[in-house]
């Protein structure tokens, strides 16, 4: 059994991403976080709102504002992901590859 190996360099360019995932999980975190500073900073009132006719509990305020805060947040993240990747692609490098393939042969 002998083998057949193909080996070629190339020149690749390489640059630094940021990972997405983080940035849009931060923003989900910082927008969970101004929703409970908003919750707890505004003590509210006991009164029933004219609008709907209901009293809200604060568990709920907070349930409504977190869901406006972290979709605020999740946009947040994503744009300074994005920034951030159109920055790094400016910054890219070559590099030289030795590609190695190694193929049994039958």
């Amino acid at each position: 059994m002998g083998q057949h190996i193909d080996d070629h360099v190339e020149r690749v360019r390489v640059r630094r991403a940021p990972k997405f995932s983080v940035f849009l999980l931060a923003g989900v975190a910082l927008g969970l976080l101004v929703a409970l500073i908003l919750t707890f900073a505004f003590s509210g009132t006991a009164a029933v709102s004219p609008n709907t006719g209901l009293l809200y509990s604060q568990g709920q305020v907070f349930g409504f504002l977190a869901l406006a805060c972290i979709t605020a947040g999740l946009a947040l993240g994503g744009v300074v992901a994005l920034i951030f990747d159109r920055r790094s692609s400016r910054h890219t490098r070559e590099v030289i590859v030795d590609h190695l393939s190694v193929h049994p042969e039958e």
